[in-house]
């Protein structure tokens, strides 16, 4: 059962890596020599990309953050898959029981990853495009029907904060109309909160009305609150 614990542990940590990923970084540094948390926003995630390197980085970041929770996810169930084919797993373990924790632990740790990157210090982005690359690979229903919500939002007011929120809150909505497992369920309300907290700056920007459209700039993120 310790060998169990510590493999599980190291899935954990490896979903934290992916998680932690920095393409928005790389691509500020790579495109424009600039370290894209002092501009902008200060975030990594592809909305701060879009308004200071571009719209095609902008794009590849996004596919690139969705991917990295979807791997995370990926990740548990190839393990989970290739330890039921073994003879080593032992008897007392239930594979039917640790699977939705895991891959709620898992979709966690990414997230986290994303906004606290090891490899950036722990700083990161905002964990939006990484928490819906968990979705869709957590339940692709709960994943479609969260982007419709944020690209409804969007569309009505060109504000990427607000539709993220949105989104945010209504995953957890969308985890109990679908009958979701009880660790999925969790994983929607804290990962949403999670969400919610990480946009505390711009929840400040929407209540004084300053909170910028999608495409238009925003303050120096030195002349900003940490986000």
């Amino acid at each position: 059962m310790a060998l169990w614990v510590a493999l599980n542990g190291l899935l954990l940590i490896g979903a934290y890596l992916l998680g932690s990923i920095p393409p928005g970084y790389w691509a500020g540094r790579l495109l424009k020599g600039i370290d894209i948390r002092e501009h902008g926003s200060g975030s990594t995630g592809a909305t701060n990309v879009l308004r200071t390197v571009g719209k095609v980085p902008a794009l590849v970041v996004l596919l690139i953050d969705v991917f990295k929770g979807a791997a995370a996810i990926a990740l548990i169930h190839w393990f989970y898959v290739f330890v039921q084919a073994q003879t080593f797993l032992p008897s007392a373990i239930e594979i039917t029981l640790w699977l939705p924790w895991m891959i709620t632990l898992s979709g966690m740790a990414a997230l986290l990853g994303h906004s606290k990157s090891v490899f950036l210090g722990f700083t990161g982005g905002k964990s939006v495009a990484t928490s819906l690359g968990v979705l869709l690979a957590m339940s692709w229903i709960v994943g479609v029907g969260t982007l419709t919500v944020f690209a409804l939002v969007l569309a009505m007011s060109r504000i990427v904060s607000l539709s993220s929120i949105a989104g945010a809150i209504a995953v957890s909505g969308f985890m109990l109309l679908t009958h979701q497992p009880l660790p999925y369920i969790l994983f929607g309300l804290l990962g949403g909160l999670y969400v919610i907290l990480r946009h505390r700056s711009n929840i400040q920007r929407l209540l004084s009305g300053d909170e910028p459209q999608l495409g238009q700039t925003v303050p120096e993120a030195s002349s900003q609150p940490p986000s």
